[in-house]
């Protein structure tokens, strides 16, 4: 199983119709094949010193069954037309595939 976490990088003022983009999308990207989960988070603001802040971004933290489902999530219809939907709002995407570390 990946995971992915995706930050998507929203022009100021932008990310509610972004976040709103994403919900109409999500019913379809969870009956995709190899889908495990698919969930939208946003910075928590919090005063303090070692945290990162993203008032600006949306989060996706998705669990894949493998790369090839990944693929076929990115090559699918209803993604193509999604990034097309909102890449007026949308600056820059970081993606991380990840998997479990091994315990040795």
């Amino acid at each position: 199983m990946l995971t992915v976490i995706a930050e998507i990088c929203v022009r100021p003022g932008r990310r509610s119709a972004v976040m709103q983009a994403i919900e109409r999308v999500m019913p379809l990207v969870l009956e995709e094949e190899g889908c495990g989960s698919y969930r939208m988070l946003v910075d928590h603001q919090a005063q303090v010193p070692w945290k990162q802040n993203s008032p600006d971004s949306v989060f996706m933290v998705e669990q894949w069954d493998s790369l090839r489902h990944l693929e076929q999530h990115q090559q699918a219809a209803h993604m193509e037309q999604h990034r097309s939907r909102i890449k007026d709002d949308v600056l820059d995407v970081r993606i991380f595939v990840l998997e479990p570390a091994s315990q040795s």
